[in-house]
C-alpha cells in the first residue's frame, strides 16, 4: 500500500480542499502518513496570498523531495495557479494540479504514475463557471466542521491575486450543501463553520430567484443535530436591517462576525478598490451591536499600503479604537506580480510596515484584552475541544460562541489513563455551561463547569 502525506498552507477552504483529497485518497486504498515521516508521494495544498505565503509553499515542496528524493512531490492549488512556469521548472516538483482540479487527484496521480510526465492539469481558472463539488463525510481531528459552499471572487482588490487563481465566483448547490451538513451533523458534529473565498457573494452567480448565504443560513438552522452555526469572512454590504434581523432570530448562529475592513482610512480604502467608507463600516457594527448584546467582531487590517502616508495610518488607528474589535489579523502590505497595487507609486518601505504593524499588534492585544474581561463572571456555552496542559495541570479547552477561549480545570489529581481519562474525553466535542472566572492564559479565559454538566 503506498503511503501519501498531505501537508495544507492558507485558508480554511484550502483546509476543507485538503480533506476532502485525503478522503479521496483512502478510499483509493492510499495509506495516509504525517507529512514528517517517508511517504511514497507528498502533496502540499498551496497559499499564494502573500509573499511569505509562496515562499513556504516552495520550501515545503523542497522538504518533501529532501525526506524522499524518489517520491512524487505534487503542488496544488493557487501558487500553482499563480506560477505555472515557475513550478514546472521546479526540480523538486513532480506533478501540478490547480484549481478547480483537486477533485480528481486519485485519477491524475495514477494516470501520472503510469505515463510519467505531467499531463494539463492547470485549466484557466478565469474561464470556469464550474464549481467543484467535494464534499467530504467526516473531519479529522475537528469538533467543528468547516463546509465550503462558495468559491471565487469578482472583486478585484488592487492589492489582491485572489481573483486571478480561485477565478470568478461559483456557488455550490443549496441541496448539496444541506446533505453534507446533516450527514456531518449525524456524525456529531454540532458547530457548523460555513467558508468560502468570498462568502457574502454566495449565490450571485445563479439564475434569478437565485438562494443567498441567508437562503443557506436559514436551512442549516433547520437541521436537528446543528447546535451553531458560525460565519466565515464577510464584506461589510452583507450586514444590513434584514440579513441581521432575520439571523438575530435564529439563536444556533454565533454572534461572532469577522468583516473584512483592511484600512480604517478612506483615501487607502478608494486605492484598494475597496466598495465601503469607514462611516458605512462603522454603522455595519453598530447595527450588529444592536440586534446582539456585545457581540464579537474581529477584522483584517493591511498596513505599509502604497502611498499609505503616516497621517492615513494615524487615521486608521484611531478608527480601530473607535470600533473596538475582538481581534485583528495585521498583515504587512505584500506587493503582488500582477495586481494593480504592485504599479502604484510611493511604496512603502519594510521598515515603516514593521513598525506600524508592531503599532497595531499592541493595539491588537489591548482591545481584545478588554473584550474578554467584559466576559469574566458571566455563565455561557463552551464547545468543549480538547484537553490541554498548562503550568502542570490538565484543562478542557474550547471556546464560547463568541469564539472566546475557555479552559476548564479538570482536577488536580487528574491523570490521562484508563476509566479517568475515558470519562473526561467524553466531554471533547460537547456543549456545556461554563462559570467564566477569570484568565489562565493571555489569550485564554478560566471558568468551571456549572453543576448539571
Amino acid at each position: 500500500m503506498e503511503r501519501v502525506a498531505l501537508h495544507n498552507l492558507g485558508c480554511k477552504v484550502n483546509a476543507y480542499e485538503t480533506e476532502a483529497m485525503q478522503q479521496r485518497l483512502e478510499e483509493a486504498g492510499y495509506c495516509i502518513v504525517p507529512f514528517g515521516e517517508e511517504a511514497d508521494i507528498y502533496i502540499v495544498n498551496t497559499c499564494t496570498v502573500t509573499n511569505i505565503a509562496d515562499r513556504k509553499s516552495r520550501q515545503m515542496l523542497h522538504r518533501a523531495k529532501k525526506q524522499n528524493p524518489q517520491a512524487i512531490v505534487v503542488a496544488v492549488g493557487c501558487y500553482v495557479q499563480a506560477s505555472k512556469e515557475e513550478c514546472e521548472a521546479d526540480a523538486a516538483i513532480d506533478l501540478i494540479v490547480g484549481n478547480n482540479k483537486k477533485k480528481d487527484i486519485v485519477r491524475i496521480i495514477e494516470d501520472f504514475k503510469r505515463e510519467r510526465k505531467i499531463m494539463e492539469t492547470v485549466i484557466a481558472i478565469n474561464d470556469t463557471k464550474e464549481y467543484e463539488d467535494m464534499p467530504i463525510a467526516r473531519l479529522e481531528n475537528h469538533t467543528r466542521a468547516i463546509l465550503k459552499i462558495q468559491d471565487g471572487c469578482n472583486q478585484f482588490c488592487t492589492y489582491c491575486m485572489i481573483p486571478y487563481v480561485r477565478g470568478r465566483v461559483r456557488s455550490r448547490e443549496l441541496d448539496s450543501i444541506l446533505e453534507e451538513a446533516s450527514a456531518l451533523a449525524e456524525q456529531g458534529y454540532k458547530e457548523i463553520v460555513l467558508t468560502g473565498i468570498h462568502l457574502s457573494s454566495y449565490g450571485v452567480d445563479q439564475k434569478e430567484g437565485k438562494e443567498t448565504l441567508l437562503s443557506v443560513i436559514c436551512g442549516l438552522h433547520k437541521i436537528p443535530k446543528i447546535e451553531r452555526i458560525r460565519l466565515g469572512s464577510l464584506e461589510p454590504r452583507i450586514i444590513t436591517e434584514e440579513f441581521v434581523e432575520t439571523i438575530a432570530g435564529l439563536p444556533k448562529v454565533c454572534p461572532h462576525f469577522h468583516l473584512s475592513l483592511q484600512s480604517g482610512c478612506d483615501s487607502v480604502l478608494k486605492r484598494m478598490h475597496r466598495f465601503y467608507s469607514t462611516e458605512e463600516y462603522l454603522e455595519k457594527c453598530t447595527l450588529l451591536r444592536r440586534y446582539y448584546r456585545d457581540p464579537a467582531i474581529t477584522t483584517d487590517i493591511i498596513v505599509g499600503f502604497p502611498g499609505e502616508t503616516e497621517e492615513e495610518f494615524l487615521c486608521t488607528k484611531e478608527f480601530l479604537e473607535t470600533v473596538s474589535f475582538f481581534e485583528m489579523h495585521i498583515f504587512k502590505y505584500s506587493k503582488r506580480f500582477g495586481t494593480k497595487a504592485a504599479l502604484m507609486p510611493d511604496q512603502v518601505s519594510e521598515q515603516v510596515k514593521a513598525k506600524r504593524s508592531s503599532q497595531l499588534l499592541c493595539l491588537e492585544k489591548e482591545l481584545s484584552n478588554r473584550y474578554r474581561e467584559r466576559w469574566i463572571g458571566q455563565e455561557t456555552d463552551v464547545l468543549i475541544e480538547e484537553i490541554v496542559e498548562i503550568d502542570g495541570f490538565f484543562y478542557w479547552i474550547g471556546h464560547t460562541m463568541e469564539y472566546i477561549k475557555v479552559a476548564v480545570k479538570i482536577g488536580d489529581s487528574f491523570k490521562r489513563e484508563g476509566e479517568n481519562q475515558e470519562k473526561t474525553d467524553k466531554k471533547i466535542g460537547q456543549i456545556v455551561r461554563v462559570k467564566l472566572t477569570g484568565k489562565v492564559l493571555e489569550d485564554t479565559l478560566s471558568g468551571r463547569i456549572e453543576v448539571g454538566n
